[in-house]
């Protein structure tokens, strides 16, 4: 899958952080690492936009899932690093399940569906949209017709996903909305497993679990290569891939700073360190 993590770095799909400048993340904690797999799509630019598209079709739960599938069709046909990240994901699936076993390709909103209905159509499945409320609309292989779904009893899905971290969205949504309906979701698979766990989570709850790209040294040794990164950002990288919260808290410690001056930096930023502060996040308090 080397092909897969060359992509994730050309697109910007993966940034590491600048060295002793790790990133903010939303929860309040801090990592050397984002990751926005939804931007192999081709470009950062291109999935944003997407993005926006989906944003735009939510109004219409029933025509959503054609007009998303026409325009990733569209990208698939067009650009070689999409195409080839499906065409990877696609024959992985291939290898590791038996396809007359799937009876549905499911996929959540939003970014899951950069992947899961093209992966559907390649397949030759019909394909389940899964809304954050857990409502769920079922298309053909072709997404020439949609319709909500009352009952999957006895059926086999294959849950297609962006990302997995801690599995949340697993847990919250795309597995009870398959449950709701008398189904299963037996399998996953995903680009990038971030390695936090999310894997054995939906594991325990009866799913195989699959990913392109894993998380780990692997990823970071490649980088290493490519010479994207150094040897003290592996050092980091290595550290919070063994124990997350230790690498951080003692980088905190180490550099006092970062901390003061995040609390007086940008809105978005003070905001973060905010939450780190109050929430005592990495004990320090």
């Amino acid at each position: 899958m080397s092909d897969i993590m060359s992509y994730l770095f050309e697109t910007n799909a993966i940034k590491f952080c600048e060295e002793n400048k790790p990133f903010w993340y939303t929860s309040g904690k801090i990592g050397p690492y984002f990751i926005n797999t939804h931007f192999v799509y081709g470009s950062e630019k291109e999935a944003v936009e997407f993005l926006s598209f989906i944003d735009e079709c939510l109004a219409d739960k029933q025509s959503l899932p054609a007009k998303v599938f026409e325009r990733s069709l569209s990208q698939y046909k067009n650009n070689a690093i999409y195409r080839d990240v499906i065409d990877t994901m696609k024959q992985y699936i291939e290898e590791n399940i038996n396809v007359s076993e799937i009876d549905y390709v499911s996929g959540g909103e939003r970014r899951d569906w950069f992947f899961s209905n093209i992966i559907a159509h390649l397949l030759n499945k019909p394909h389940i949209s899964i809304y954050k409320d857990l409502s769920t609309v079922v298309s053909d292989s072709n997404f020439s017709s949609s319709e909500a779904i009352k009952d999957l009893s006895g059926k086999k899905v294959l849950h297609i996903a962006d990302l997995i971290t801690v599995a949340s969205s697993y847990i919250r949504a795309w597995l009870p909305a398959i449950r709701n309906l008398g189904g299963t979701v037996a399998w996953s698979c995903v680009v990038v497993d971030r390695m936090q766990g999310g894997s054995e989570k939906i594991e325990a709850e009866g799913v195989k679990a699959f990913s392109l790209v894993k998380v780990d040294s692997s990823l970071f040794n490649k980088a290493l290569e490519m010479g994207i990164i150094n040897e003290n950002q592996v050092k980091m990288l290595n550290g919070f891939y063994s124990d997350p919260d230790e690498t951080m808290k003692n980088f905190l410690i180490k550099h006092p700073e970062f901390l003061e001056n995040a609390l007086k930096s940008d809105e978005k930023t003070r905001k973060r360190a905010q939450l780190l502060v109050d929430g005592n996040l990495y004990g320090l308090n």
